[in-house]
């Protein structure tokens, strides 16, 4: 699902153009923001290519730290390197030269921690972040299913993949300590209460997990925060806190959902762009 709100500064700047300053400031930070991305993009490639040795293993825990220190490696060099991209797309939209001050801003690199709920549940934006490679790989492989589900409830498909990449890593017979199975963790309660009857067959738990988000989504009134906070603690706990409720585990949980469906829809943007 898409709004006006989904809509990047890049593509308000094209269909609009640019003439006054605050909008000016805001395009000078995405252009940046779409530099690092690259820079990102490119970092992990060449990630790739390296053979990692017998004594590492491919966890998530490790993937995901590799994954954020490659994100903020890569802000860093765009905010301190004058690679060129950022002032090429800041005056092909504006016909100005992109201002000193925001192509060489200097920056310390910063230590790599995630964002904390805090900040996602106080001012509703999240950090875009992607899920390590190997996840991504994954979650992927089952994107025709997840597509369908995305049309058939009126999900987006790039939430279905952020609850799906931090529910079970995309493996389909995960099993969590609380017997939650699958791609999308169903306990048996929600798999039969969704008409699960086979919580092991992918495409019926893919199906099943949609269908609960869509019902937490409506639940909440659109408030994606307290669904995927349902998702994880129960609709009880949410209503019970009025908001996201004040567990450890949760306020973890619904930050790296959010993250990574800003990180699916900012890969999304740049998929279709360069197509």
């Amino acid at each position: 699902m898409a709004d006006a709100n989904s809509i990047s500064p890049l593509n308000k700047a094209r269909a609009s153009g640019v003439t006054d300053e605050a909008s000016k400031a805001k395009l000078q930070k995405a252009t940046k923001d779409f530099e690092s991305l690259l820079v990102g993009y490119m970092l992990k490639g060449m990630r790739g290519t390296v053979q990692k040795s017998g004594m590492e293993k491919d966890d998530f825990g490790g993937d995901m730290m590799e994954s954020m220190f490659d994100m903020q490696f890569a802000q860093y060099i765009s905010n301190n390197s004058n690679l060129g991209l950022g002032q090429m797309l800041y005056k092909q939209l504006t016909g100005e030269d992109l201002p000193k001050g925001a192509a060489h801003r200097s920056y310390a690199l910063p230590p790599v921690t995630a964002p904390t709920a805090d900040k996602i549940t106080k001012t509703g934006t999240a950090q875009p972040q992607i899920p390590p490679a190997s996840v991504q790989k994954r979650v992927e492989s089952y994107s025709d299913t997840i597509q369908a589900a995305s049309q058939k409830y009126g999900v987006d498909a790039n939430l279905i993949k952020a609850v799906m990449a931090s529910e079970s890593g995309g493996k389909p017979f995960a099993q969590s300590s609380k017997n939650a199975k699958g791609l999308m963790q169903l306990v048996d309660s929600t798999a039969s209460n969704m008409g699960v009857k086979n919580v092991w067959n992918p495409q019926q738990n893919i199906f099943g997990g949609a269908k609960y988000l869509k019902e937490l989504i409506d639940k909440f009134q659109g408030n994606l925060q307290n669904a995927v906070a349902s998702y994880n603690a129960g609709p009880a706990a949410v209503e019970k806190q009025k908001g996201v409720p004040a567990i450890k585990e949760t306020k973890e949980y619904v930050t790296r959902v959010m993250n990574y469906l800003q990180g699916y829809k900012q890969q999304e943007l740049y998929n279709n762009d360069d197509n």
